[in-house]
């Protein structure tokens, strides 16, 4: 118990539980979301593209995240785009631009003159070398993320199960799309520093299904969804700490087990 108590005295931990609890936000929210409106397969291909950018600045000497940041938002919205405007499929477009940015990053990274940088961080991430600006970042924008979603929840939840429907009521279902792959994309890009480009898809998707075995309601499993996220992330991080594992790895897998745990116990209920 003490050596508990005695980690709080440690900022890199303080750090790291505020991340866990502001990623747990956003993996809440917008993995609610993504799994509502069956688009997790597109989020998978923002977070692979987002590594063209990474690589792209590292070598030309700026900050990985923010080339992660617009090669994401570049992606959502061309996959937006040329999936509904170009006539080319979403599943390809997404293949593409996920092969394709994995390849830029991989290219760059490798044409950085001197020190090569190390890819584990950025494909595993580590929370526990989060600092106080990636914290005032993923603060603005959860703040941002629970206020849009609050402000537009009627039609975001339209479009999310049925958008069809929600394009004939005369929603504006394009613009929503649009402002929702850009929400992804920079929730996404943001939380590669805590699981990595690697996991972080399962951070938004694990909480978000596991909530969903007790409802089908969005509000409801986006707050199933912060609580699932929580217990697992906290419950990761103090393992990984205390057993001296990967914070990313171990934190995915206690989602995921206690996602197969709560499925079980529905099912021989």
């Amino acid at each position: 118990m003490n050596e508990f108590v005695e980690l709080f005295q440690y900022t890199f931990f303080r750090n790291a539980l505020v991340a866990a609890v502001l990623t747990s936000v956003l993996a809440g929210v917008v993995g609610s979301y993504i799994v509502a409106k069956r688009s997790v397969f597109i989020s998978g291909g923002i977070t692979h593209a987002s590594f063209g950018g990474m690589g792209l600045a590292y070598f030309l000497g700026w900050s990985p995240f923010l080339g992660a940041a617009v090669f994401a938002i570049l992606s959502a919205l061309g996959i937006e785009w040329s999936s509904k405007k170009a006539g080319l499929r979403e599943d390809s477009s997404i293949a593409i631009l996920w092969s394709l940015g994995m390849a830029i990053g991989i290219l760059f990274v490798f044409l950085t003159p001197g020190y090569t940088p190390n890819l584990m961080g950025f494909l595993f991430g580590d929370i526990l070398t989060v600092q106080i600006n990636d914290l005032y970042l993923l603060g603005i924008v959860s703040i941002l993320t629970v206020g849009i979603t609050a402000a537009f929840y009627k039609p975001i939840l339209s479009i999310a199960f049925d958008s069809e429907f929600a394009k004939v009521s005369g929603l504006p279902v394009n613009v929503f799309n649009y402002l929702s792959s850009v929400v992804v994309a920079i929730a996404i890009v943001l939380s590669i520093k805590v699981m990595g480009i690697i996991l972080v898809l399962s951070l938004f998707t694990i909480p978000a299904a596991t909530a969903n075995l007790f409802t089908k309601s969005l509000y409801r499993m986006m707050i199933g969804g912060i609580i699932v996220s929580l217990i697992g992330s906290i419950s990761g991080l103090l393992l990984a700490y205390f057993f001296d594992l990967p914070s990313g790895a171990t934190i995915i897998i206690t989602l995921t087990l206690l996602y197969a745990f709560i499925k079980l116990v529905r099912v021989f209920k």
